[in-house]
């Protein structure tokens, strides 16, 4: 069935689009809502193994510009942070954010206890929908975290329990699959040093958070360059994710907005907390397309999430840190 034409974007012969600079700036945050916020291996055929695509492939015209208008918004959010209208942006998320910032802990806690219980009742699952196993010691494993995330204190003996299943993970699906979910090893030195209340290296544990965070959405990114295949079934499936665009232009462009918003969250305060803004509008919105498998699945993201956008500590505190 042929696409749609949509206003806003030429088309060649062979139906490729090409993008009018002025439609693609003006679209730019909203192209990769759905991919970003579905995991394409929870609900897609996959094959890791397959060779990713070569630099020729990826880097064409459109990609070259769409690099252009990412480098423009990010770097156009750390200048507006400088001047004086960083500061009453930064009080207007403050108050927004409740003085959640100080109660971090206690909803990174939370969302966690929700998802590890989530995997437990269902059952056959390591860490995410497509980590199955049949190992009879990992649904004690995901209560214990739970259990464990009940008081600040027992939250080292979660992070072990993190760490166990991590590494049942990379014995089942390899090192190179399991790349996809830094994240979880972030939450397990987050909970450990959280409750031995201690730093890494003079990093706060929501910074490691944080970073490992912004490790896996880059990393989904560069999958949407190297593998856009797998995420064509799932585009075919759900067609108005993609506004009427061709599979392999939509691919670039959500991998360049996902990568972005992620390197945004190594930034300056600012500029992170917008870009999480943006991703959690993201994850929340993809929810309702793909129903309660997202939901429990990125749970502890949007938690993470949560926090950094309530994180409302001085911009001093890790400006050289960029």
């Amino acid at each position: 069935m042929p696409m749609l034409r949509k206003p806003g974007f030429h088309w060649t012969s062979q139906g490729r689009p090409l993008f009018k600079p002025t439609v693609l700036v003006a679209s730019f945050w909203m192209l990769g809502t759905g991919s970003a916020g579905a995991h394409v291996k929870w609900f897609s055929v996959y094959d890791t193994a397959a060779q990713p695509r070569g630099l020729g492939e990826v880097l064409c015209q459109d990609f070259g510009f769409l690099l252009v208008v990412a480098i423009l918004c990010f770097f156009s959010g750390c200048l507006v942070e400088q001047t004086a209208l960083g500061e009453p942006i930064s009080r207007l998320l403050g108050r927004f954010a409740f003085g959640r910032g100080r109660h971090a802990e206690a909803v990174i806690r939370t969302g966690c206890g929700f998802f590890f219980v989530s995997l437990s009742t269902t059952g056959g699952i390591l860490l995410t929908p497509e980590l199955k196993t049949t190992s009879a010691v990992v649904g004690p494993l995901q209560l214990t975290i739970a259990a464990g995330l009940l008081s600040a204190s027992t939250t080292p003996i979660s992070a072990v329990c993190v760490v166990a299943l991590f590494g049942l993970a990379v014995r089942d699906y390899g090192v190179f699959h399991m790349a996809d979910y830094s994240i979880f090893l972030g939450l397990s030195a987050y909970l450990a040093l959280t409750g031995l209340q201690k730093r890494f290296l003079g990093v706060l544990p929501l910074d490691i958070l944080r970073y490992s965070t912004a490790a896996t959405l880059m990393w989904a990114s560069v999958e949407k360059w190297a593998y856009p295949g797998w995420s064509f079934p799932l585009l075919a499936a759900h067609p108005n994710i993609a506004l009427g665009i061709n599979s392999e232009s939509y691919m670039r462009a959500a991998g360049m907005i996902e990568f972005t918003l992620a390197f945004a969250l190594l930034w300056t305060p600012l500029v992170r907390r917008l870009s999480a803004i943006v991703l959690l509008a993201m994850f929340v919105s993809a929810c309702a397309e793909f129903g309660k498998v997202d939901i429990v699945g990125h749970s502890v993201i949007i938690v993470v999430l949560i926090t950094i956008f309530a994180d409302d500590r001085p911009k001093t505190v890790d400006l050289r840190v960029p």
